[in-house]
């Protein structure tokens, strides 16, 4: 099992909208996730920077970026775009963070 965070931009006034939309994340979107070997994950909210904190456990790499190009996930990213800081693609701007703790 791997750890992943990351930390992404929502576009401010949006978290609302953004909340609504995950709740409940659509149940294709889910299934890919949990097919593709994804646990535990989580998104955080810091009202402060309307920066968004994202945690998740992975099988593997391949599997986490295999995501990425499944039409599911390009749809979600489509319909997201109009909320966070996004890519060309409607990917949204990511970045990794480093572990600099953990127990377990």
């Amino acid at each position: 099992m791997i750890r992943k965070a990351f930390k992404m931009k929502i576009l401010p006034n949006k978290i609302e909208e953004y909340t609504k939309r995950h709740n409940p994340i659509w149940l294709e979107l889910y299934d890919t996730l949990k097919d593709h070997g994804v646990s535990n994950y989580s998104i955080f909210h810091d009202e402060e920077t309307n920066s968004l904190f994202a945690y998740a456990e992975v099988d593997s790499e391949e599997m986490w970026s295999a995501i990425s190009k499944t039409e599911i996930c390009k749809k979600w990213w489509k319909y997201m775009a109009s909320l966070m800081e996004t890519n060309e693609d409607d990917s949204p701007v990511s970045v990794e963070l480093k572990s600099t703790f953990y127990i377990a």
